[in-house]
């Protein structure tokens, strides 16, 4: 039953991107090199689902920016530290507090670079991200846990925690060039890597996180860029607003495929296909649950179901705005309907 259960988890949750196998002597693949990060056994894979399928607060993860050159580094880290508002703190526990502190470091992380014949990024900027209501501490706290294990040993780093938003955020800056000449350029593999290292850095100080792809959890590709964001958001709101050129094009995408013009984009039929080998994957997994006879495997097996039914299908963007449309062009084939062709529209009081 374990090995069913593990291996259907593992199928619901894998990264989109490929994953590498350690193989035996015979060539037949054992782990995934992701596996210590990603996959789960045992208990481990129970309480994992378990997040899944309840709803864990999803950890943010992303690359906000690469700094190239010592002006450019100073300038980012003069953002992050609020022009001296906020703690920006060093590898070493330092707290960098004065304008000379910032810009010895920047020079530190960029100097050595000059000799190359064009710009270098000299700085990797990430945001690590929790929503509303989590313990500010506690997200400091696990992301400085993570850059010691991860960067400590070969990277120079800073971090300052920001709470000026609903949702607490660390921005950790990571000195591109590491002592060993490797250059820290972080990909989607390192990058799903911090994710389970943030969520499980977050869940040992007492904080329910997860970091699961999010086709995983029944959501299709986001086109995330802000753009899409607050076109969303406005949508949402009922106001346009000011479009953008991205805007506007997103739009008449979407009124073309409303209006049966034009057909979703293939990406959109892929995740669907994908979500329906992931629901048959967590059914697996919830039938192996329930046949233990524990009950609290049946427990979690029943929030498997209970999560399957209520993820049907998986939108994504531009199903979204399609929906949107679709919805605008029906009422106003209704308000039509209401008045017929041949009917004149009333008459307009004069003015007196």
């Amino acid at each position: 039953m374990e090995s069913a259960l593990e291996s259907a988890l593992w199928e619901a949750t894998r990264p989109a991107f490929r994953v590498r196998y350690i193989h035996d002597l015979n060539g037949q693949p054992l782990i995934p090199l992701y596996a210590s990060y990603g996959s789960a056994s045992g208990k481990t894979a129970r309480a994992k689902l378990a997040r899944i399928v309840r709803r864990a607060p999803e950890v943010l993860v992303k690359v906000t920016g690469r700094q190239k050159g010592g002006r450019h580094v100073k300038a980012h880290l003069e953002y992050i530290g609020r022009k001296g508002d906020v703690e920006i703190e060093s590898r070493d526990g330092e707290i960098l507090t004065s304008k000379e502190d910032i810009a010895e470091r920047a020079a530190e992380w960029s100097d050595t670079l000059q000799w190359r014949s064009r710009p270098t990024v000299s700085s990797v900027s990430l945001v690590f991200s929790m929503p509303a209501r989590t313990d500010p501490d506690k997200v400091l706290g696990s992301v400085r846990a993570l850059a010691h294990a991860e960067f400590s040993d070969n990277h120079d780093y800073v971090m300052a925690l920001h709470t000026d938003t609903p949702r607490p955020h660390v921005h950790l800056t990571v000195q591109a060039e590491g002592l060993d000449r490797t250059r820290f350029n972080p990909r989607p593999v390192q990058l799903s890597r911090l994710r389970e290292r943030f969520a499980r850095e977050l869940r040992a100080r007492g904080v329910v996180a997860e970091a699961t792809p999010r086709r995983a959890r029944g959501q299709g590709i986001a086109g995330s860029s802000m753009a899409l964001v607050k076109l969303r958001a406005r949508l949402r709101a009922g106001s346009s607003g000011q479009m953008t050129d991205a805007d506007r094009l997103t739009n008449e995408q979407a009124i073309a495929v409303a209006r049966g013009q034009a057909a979703l984009p293939a990406f959109v039929a892929n995740g669907t296909e994908k979500w329906q080998e992931i629901r048959k994957a967590y059914r697996h997994a919830a039938s192996a649950l329930d046949a233990t006879g524990s009950t609290e495997d049946r427990e979690i097996a029943s929030d498997v179901s209970g999560f399957l039914d209520k993820h049907q299908g998986m939108n994504a963007t531009p199903e979204v705005f399609a929906a949107h449309h679709s919805r605008l062009l029906n009422r106003a084939s209704l308000l039509k309907d209401v008045i017929a062709p041949d009917q004149p529209p009333p008459e307009k009081e004069r003015s007196r």
